[in-house]
């Protein structure tokens, strides 16, 4: 029981931090619609939240084996991990930034934001009732 909170409490936390780096990448795009030559990044969520929660290391990438070892925060990415958002139109000055695309991008992940973050609420509610009830043996 306690193993399935925890990892259920682990794969939020995971999702959350991950929304949280695609939001920022978001409003980056926006902040950068005129500046000439700025590529759109984005980020794959449903690969990254994948990558994120799987229980083996990628191939070839470094593990913590000692406590003290340095890890990035979590739901940080790597230059790598990010992807070029896919421009919609040409223009001028080679921006890629398509302000309509990343502002419904913007709400549609703010909403989901909202989301995760009220069923984690919900999750630690239940615990911590959970843990407050008197037991009935």
């Amino acid at each position: 029981m306690l193993n399935r909170l925890t990892d259920s409490l682990n794969f939020q936390t995971q999702a959350l931090s991950l929304r949280s780096e695609r939001q920022r990448l978001l409003a980056s795009n926006i902040a950068n619609a005129d500046t000439p030559g700025y590529q759109a990044r984005e980020l794959d969520f449903s690969r990254a939240l994948k990558e994120a929660t799987a229980s083996t290391a990628a191939p070839g990438a470094m593990a913590a084996t000692q406590a003290g070892h340095i890890t990035p925060p979590a739901g940080a990415r790597s230059e790598a991990q990010m992807e070029y958002a896919l421009s919609s139109q040409t223009s001028l000055d080679s921006n890629t930034v398509d302000m309509d695309r990343e502002r419904a991008s913007f709400a549609d992940n703010s909403v989901k934001y909202e989301a995760a973050l009220r069923f984690l609420n919900g999750q630690i509610r239940t615990a911590l009732d959970a843990m407050k009830s008197p037991n009935a043996s």
